[in-house]
């Protein structure tokens, strides 16, 4: 895990979860904390507190059995304790006198941390932000942590981080964004700043284009409403797909200080190229899906999906952009995410220049080097090199993958992403949450898109299961290419 030179002891602590009955909370903040419990981390007094707005009872407590593992006997004595410090706390409305069940509890041990996790839509932060000022529960220690979408634009970013800083300082907020609690997505620093081999190759001169992909077997499931309103660029691009390329191009921080890693993700953003009508049109493509078959199940069109005859959303992007500083000067860097799509799987392709002059006569393949990056399913790491082909019959070679598969090499269980950003937010780590000036720049990059896209760049249909629109898209881990 990411970490600064000294690990922050967990001190005693309140998380308190508004939407604690929702689905982000049995899926991932709840069952990430219970199994920091069961490896011992949670060695601190702790409570949990789940906030509804209805008075569901233990309901919450059976529904979260179905997304914990193992719950042998030993599972269910671990749970149970578990649940012995939950409390389930209704709060109809997110007004003071409505929150003194709340100041009760957290005063019954005012010396401890108090993070409170934003797990509902943004438009209920003002209310919630000033219920908690007027009922007096924001101290110095108070954290505060924010699930996307921070947003939809860039006024309306501002407005929430407007709402957010008049109850916490910028230090208490911990803009959270998942993939960056992966493990691979952490060993990139390692990789690339303990290694010489890729510290050196590490730029323009070397690399011949950077492809970082998310593609989606699903489709939009239930999140139709929100989707609709929202699109692949907005709901992939703007967050997870630009902070994995802040963490590939950026420049060595001087330390692993928070600040010091986000001061160089900033640069990254800032350089980014803006886009112009003719350059959307040239080097962006946007697609939606249509009716296909995937895995041998015939699956229906995003219309069918949302219940709409018409939408101009689009369920695919891909986008073919420029950093522009000295490190990466007009070194392609393409960025790739759908639904629907043939495959599921996230990857990041460091793509090697070819050797300048090849000396084997029958070369069948490119003298050229990979580095795979793959974040999902599997967390591995692979290294694409040109062997020779053993036996008689001249210098015939082909890609031979060095594997780093992290199931395979380390016996340590693998923690889900939400547990390590937890850990770090109860330590008061933030180098992998998003400071607003990154959140700003993302925006600011975003909009010179938004602003002209839908003008400039029809929808393009594309069949479910495949891998995209038309022939712009092709197979994983080969080069492909916009308009």
């Amino acid at each position: 895990m990411i970490i600064s030179n000294s690990i922050a002891l967990i001190k005693p602590f309140y998380i308190v979860i508004f939407g604690g009955d929702g689905d982000l909370s049995k899926r991932k903040i709840l069952p990430a904390l219970y199994q920091r419990f069961v490896d011992g981390q949670l060695d601190v007094d702790f409570r949990i507190v789940a906030v509804s707005r209805k008075d569901n009872g233990n309901l919450l407590l059976e529904e979260l059995k179905a997304f914990i593992p193992l719950l042998d006997e030993n599972g269910i004595k671990l749970f149970a304790e578990f649940c012995a410090h939950i409390t389930i706390l209704v709060l109809p409305e997110n007004k003071v006198s409505s929150y003194e069940p709340l100041r009760k509890l957290i005063l019954e041990h005012s010396d401890w941390q108090r993070v409170f996790y934003f797990s509902v839509p943004s438009a209920a932060y003002e209310e919630i932000c000033q219920a908690l000022k007027d009922a007096d529960l924001i101290d110095k220690k108070s954290k505060v942590v924010l699930e996307k979408p921070l947003g939809f634009d860039l006024p309306s970013s501002r407005k929430i981080n407007k709402i957010i800083s008049k109850c916490f300082s910028e230090d208490q907020i911990f803009r959270i964004d998942h993939y960056l609690g992966k493990e691979t997505v952490q060993n990139l620093m390692v990789l690339r700043f303990a290694n010489h081999l890729f510290e050196k190759a590490w730029n323009g001169e070397n690399i011949e284009n950077i492809q970082i992909t998310v593609s989606e077997s699903l489709g939009v499931e239930n999140r139709a409403g929100y989707y609709n309103d929202t699109g692949a660029l907005l709901d992939m691009v703007q967050n997870h797909l630009l902070q994995l390329l802040c963490l590939v191009a950026m420049d060595p921080p001087a330390s692993l200080d928070a600040n010091a890693v986000r001061n160089e993700k900033l640069k990254v953003l800032q350089a980014l190229r803006l886009f112009k009508p003719e350059t959307i049109a040239q080097d962006i493509v946007r697609g939606q899906y249509t009716r296909g078959t995937i895995s041998e199940n015939e699956v229906n069109s995003y219309l069918e999906d949302i219940g709409q005859y018409k939408s101009e959303t689009e369920t695919f992007v891909a986008i073919k952009t420029y950093i522009d500083n000295w490190r990466w000067k007009n070194t392609p860097i393409y960025l790739r995410t759908g639904k629907r799509m043939k495959k599921r799987y996230s990857d990041i392709v460091i793509n090697f220049k070819k050797i300048a002059h090849n000396i084997f006569p029958d070369a069948t393949y490119p003298l050229q080097n990979k580095l795979i990056i793959r974040l999902q399913p599997e967390e591995r790491i692979e290294l694409v090199q040109l062997s020779k082909i053993p036996g008689p019959g001249g210098y015939r070679y082909k890609p031979i993958s060095l594997k780093l598969d992290f199931v395979d090499s380390f016996e340590e269980r693998m923690p889900e992403a939400y547990e390590r950003l937890i850990i770090d937010v109860l330590r008061g780590n933030q180098t992998l949450f998003m400071r607003y000036d990154e959140l700003e720049a993302a925006w600011t990059w975003i909009e010179s898109i938004t602003s002209r896209w839908k003008e400039v760049l029809p929808l393009t249909l594309y069949e479910s299961g495949t891998w995209g629109p038309g022939d712009q898209i092709v197979e994983e881990g080969v080069q492909w290419q916009t308009k």
